[in-house]
């Protein structure tokens, strides 16, 4: 039985320490993630200043999640190549794009372009599993299960962090300031992914021992734990692409009418539903007057 020998650590400069990198890779993954997990507030603004039916924004998040989940193993690919910096600052630029453009789009195909394309695409290239891969290459094999833990966790902590947050925007503001803003945070990616960049020396190792997909569908299939990880992802997938933004939206429909956030274009457009003082979201593009 043949072993592989384990890969000679990198040579980095004297700041880019375990320690430093890890902390890092735990802001990309926060600032990354945490918007994402707000989108389900924007529902309710969104259709009412727009004019659309809640069709029109699932639309647009299906189609985000399924790019996101067939980007990503390209993604990987291109970031074992090339480094994972290159892919992370693009990725952010994509995913900020597709934020600020949201906040602008007015007609249908803008959003699925915006909310859906530019985002899905953004978020493969600079959510958690990229900067765990890079952890993954830059950090000393003792210090990679701990930064595999804390890099996800982040990204956990994000959602948690950015929720009250676009909370407290859309009511202080609007949803279309609120989307500026953190087009702005995802931006810090850029300076932040210069940290994780690696050496020459591990992409040219990278290319020199190439593997086809099928060679790796193979190997990852072959660890039961990788299926079950798989399978597990099914149940992530519903609570952040159905319940999160759905079960807002439920309970926006529920609160006081003081508590919905208020904007010039929204007041006229809120009527008396099941519950007084209740907005009610229109359920098509023509339930509303032009």
């Amino acid at each position: 039985m043949s072993t592989v020998a384990a890969p000679a650590p990198l040579k980095l400069a004297q700041w880019r320490t375990p320690t430093v990198l890890i902390a890092i890779g735990c802001v990309i993954a926060l600032i990354a993630f945490g918007p994402r997990s707000t989108l389900g507030q924007f529902l309710s603004p969104l259709s009412f200043d727009r004019g659309w039916g809640r069709e029109a924004f699932s639309l647009a998040i299906a189609i985000q999640n399924l790019l996101w989940g067939a980007a990503q193993p390209f993604a990987g690919a291109v970031a074992d190549r090339f480094g994972p910096m290159r892919v992370l600052c693009f990725g952010a630029i994509l995913y900020a794009t597709g934020l600020a453009w949201m906040g602008q789009a007015t007609t249908l195909v803008e959003l699925n372009l915006s909310a859906g394309v530019l985002i899905g695409f953004g978020l493969a290239g600079c959510s958690f599993p990229m900067v765990i891969g890079a952890l993954g290459k830059l950090v000393p094999e003792n210090w990679r299960g701990f930064a595999f833990g804390a890099g996800t966790a982040a990204g956990s902590f994000g959602q948690f962090l950015y929720s009250p947050l676009a909370a407290a925007l859309i009511h202080a503001f609007s949803w279309q300031t609120t989307l500026l803003v953190f087009a702005g945070t995802i931006l810090l990616v850029l300076p932040l992914s210069l940290a994780l960049a690696t050496p020459q020396s591990a992409s040219a190792a990278a290319a020199a021992k190439p593997q086809s997909s099928r060679q790796a569908l193979i190997e990852a299939f072959g660890h039961g734990s990788y299926v079950l990880l798989v399978l597990g992802f099914f149940t992530c997938g519903f609570q952040l692409a159905f319940v999160m933004p759905y079960a807002t939206k439920h309970r926006c429909r529920h609160a006081p009418a003081s508590h919905f956030p208020r904007s010039s274009s929204d007041r006229p457009r809120i009527r008396a539903g099941p519950w007084r003082g209740s907005p009610s979201l229109p359920r098509s593009p023509r339930a509303h007057a032009p």
